[in-house]
């Protein structure tokens, strides 16, 4: 389903919720990522976790994979939307974004801002008061990105493998 049409890059951009087929698109655009490479990969046989988690999100109503497709239906960029209840903050509703990724060649014309402002407003859309993301300590160039963007650095995260 086409969710809008960002005008970046000198050229439209369909923001669209992912198919089953877009998995190897959004894969290679994560393994293109210099932190984390080497753990995604694009083999043939690697696909059936992605796909396993590809219907996880697609089937819970609060989660919302989306692909930019340049106009020859190439997926060139990907962020996924989670929408998240708390009892926090008067029962708020919180809009996480995750894994935003653009194609290298597409970085710097606009693409990723334009797709997390068109994340805000769906959040609000759907009812959050608040958008939260992470990013990795090494990223500063993505630091810089948010903040541009008007997000701040707020809290400190933690990670540990189960």
């Amino acid at each position: 389903m086409t969710l809008t049409t960002l005008n970046a890059a000198g050229h439209p951009i369909t923001l669209r919720e992912a198919d089953l087929p877009d998995v190897a698109g959004i894969v290679r655009l994560l393994a293109e990522d210099e932190l984390r490479g080497a753990i995604d990969s694009t083999a043939i046989e690697d696909r059936a976790g992605y796909e396993r988690a590809f219907r996880a999100i697609d089937a819970d109503p609060a989660h919302l994979l989306v692909v930019g497709v340049d106009p020859r239906g190439d997926v060139i960029a990907t962020m996924q939307l989670s929408f998240l209840p708390g009892l926090a903050r008067a029962g708020a509703t919180r809009l996480q974004i995750e894994a935003v990724r653009v194609h290298s060649r597409l970085r710097g014309h606009g693409v990723g801002g334009a797709m997390i402002e068109w994340a805000l407003e769906e959040g609000r859309r759907r009812g959050a008061s608040l958008a939260q993301l992470t990013s990795d300590n090494t990223r500063v160039d993505a630091h810089r990105f948010y903040e541009r963007l008007g997000f701040s650095r707020t809290h400190a995260g933690f990670k540990r493998a189960i």
